[in-house]
């Protein structure tokens, strides 16, 4: 049975760079699809004589077809295929730079990119709520986005829930495209110990000094017993992806110490969980 991935999200927000980035990994990938062809599509693919396994559809630039998205996600499951939806996504201004860069004009065709921008995020919606991941591009250059992706589409297939932990600086912003999100700014800062401010999480005196703490230990601990309640349901109800994210204040420090504790507790428990850092290198 052929697997499907619709790619879709924001105008400017990467669909044709996650489309080139499938199919580098050999995904059958069909770029500006029609909507109303998508279940012609899906024919093809059943017939026998077929020997396509893994199919990417970038749909969603016209927005008077996206109506009829969710109807034909809903007829592919209905026939055995697994779907997933791929969602991206970017804050406001990040869009509007993008088109100003490029002098593209936006699909909608409004006077105003930030007029049209508004009017597809309220369009779109509705499939953003129910897409199996969300990526936000806000702070990703194309190859950082070719990295994640192949970081979630990649990962071993026979897994039931591929698990994303992050870590992230909330003066940069809190991720949009995260499910569980847990805040460390309590904790003691590294930042303001002279001799570990230019160090990372990644470092071994920044771990040290943040594990350090009594209160830390706890924080992780009861991320664990949560996590250890979560993970098992959120694969019996049928979620195909996870991402937890961690914040400190910038995203340097005491985040990414605890991303890292975290990935590693997840581990232990049976599942093969990214650990990635957003704001790691700002």
């Amino acid at each position: 049975m052929a697997e499907f991935l619709i790619i879709t999200g924001m105008s400017g927000a990467g669909r044709s760079q996650a489309g080139a980035t499938l199919e580098d990994l050999g995904w059958f990938v069909i770029d500006n699809m029609p909507t109303a062809l998508v279940t012609k599509v899906a024919e093809l693919i059943a017939a026998p004589e077929s020997t396509t396994e893994r199919v990417a559809l970038v749909v969603g630039r016209d927005t008077e077809q996206l109506d009829e998205l969710e109807a034909a996600v809903a007829q592919l499951r209905g026939s055995g295929s697994q779907v997933r939806i791929l969602f991206l996504e970017a804050s406001d201004e990040v869009l509007v730079r993008r088109f100003e860069g490029t002098r593209r004009r936006h699909p909608l065709g409004q006077e105003a990119v930030i007029d049209a921008i508004a009017i597809e995020r309220a369009r779109l919606e509705p499939i953003r709520a129910v897409a199996d991941v969300v990526v936000d591009t806000t702070d990703l250059n194309v190859n950082q986005l070719r990295d994640r992706l192949i970081d979630l589409f990649t990962a071993n297939r026979a897994e039931p829930m591929q698990i994303s932990v992050m870590s992230f600086g909330f003066k940069h912003g809190v991720p949009l495209d995260v499910d569980d999100v847990f805040d460390a700014r309590f904790l003691p800062n590294p930042h303001w110990v002279d001799e570990l401010r230019p160090l990372t999480g990644l470092d071994l005196p920044v771990r040290d000094y943040v594990l350090g703490n009594a209160d830390a230990v706890e924080f992780v601990e009861r991320i664990d017993d949560l996590m250890g309640f979560l993970l098992p349901r959120y694969v019996k109800e049928g979620k195909s992806y996870l991402t937890v994210a961690i914040g400190c204040t910038g995203g340097r420090h005491r985040s990414v110490v605890l991303a890292e504790e975290m990935g590693a507790r997840i581990r232990a428990r049976g599942y093969d969980p990214v650990v990635y850092h957003r704001d790691l290198k700002r």
